[in-house]
């Protein structure tokens, strides 16, 4: 690693930011760390920093719906390596992960020893799980994959106000939250549909559930764990 290395850490917790923050610096010397605590900075700091050397990303933070900015950040930056830092650490959470692209996942219960362990593995250009997690079958299924794929072709914008959209607000709450015309949000509701290739709004926000953690496909295959 050379000494400007940059790593965005994004956790809306402040203190386990610091905790990543920690071993961040315990594995590489002067690393430049910059954080993110929202989907919104998220988006912002991505775009800043396209050369960065590792993201970090907490599976649940504000505007997020499950592995929706996994999926859409991997989509749109494949050369920014992404670990998924998580409290949410069942066998099938981390295969998803790892299906829709993450190079690694470290449960936030782990020591600070582990987060060090997991870092550097991913730094030499590894995949870290914790030990006994089964990644044979590293395949999504193929309407989540195919629902991934729709997402990178959303503008930012357009990807906040479908996330917007999945937690039910309705267009005129969007753009109040946003600051825009509610023309300019019927605008991207409607490039979301021709993208997605769905014909209503509630079409695509049922897409966009099935990348929800408690999504149908993820408790079958937690049920499947035994």
């Amino acid at each position: 690693m050379t000494d400007k290395s940059t790593f965005i850490v994004a956790d809306d917790h402040p203190l386990f930011r610091e905790a990543l923050i920690h071993a961040i610096g315990n594995c590489v010397a002067q690393a430049a760390i910059i954080e993110a605590d929202s989907l919104d900075t998220l988006q912002e700091v991505v775009q800043a920093n396209p050369e960065a050397d590792l993201l970090l990303l907490d599976l649940n933070m504000p505007g997020v719906s499950g592995f929706s900015a996994l999926a859409y950040i991997r989509n749109n930056h494949a050369s920014l390596p992404t670990v998924i830092v998580s409290a949410m650490d069942d066998p099938a959470i981390i295969r998803r992960s790892i299906q829709h692209g993450a190079s690694g996942f470290i449960p936030k219960s782990s020591a600070i020893a582990t987060l060090e362990q997991g870092i550097r593995a991913v730094l030499d250009g590894e995949l870290w799980v914790p030990d006994g997690i089964d990644l044979q079958d590293d395949r999504l299924d193929s309407e989540e994959a195919g629902i991934a794929a729709a997402l990178s072709s959303l503008t930012p914008h357009q990807f906040r106000v479908l996330m917007m959209l999945g937690e039910g607000l309705l267009n005129k709450q969007i753009a109040y939250q946003l600051s825009v015309s509610e023309a300019t949000i019927k605008a991207h509701v409607t490039a979301i549909l021709r993208k997605m290739k769905v014909n209503n709004r509630t079409q695509a926000v049922l897409a966009v559930q099935q990348l929800r953690i408690n999504s149908p496909a993820l408790l079958e295959a937690e049920s499947g764990d035994g």
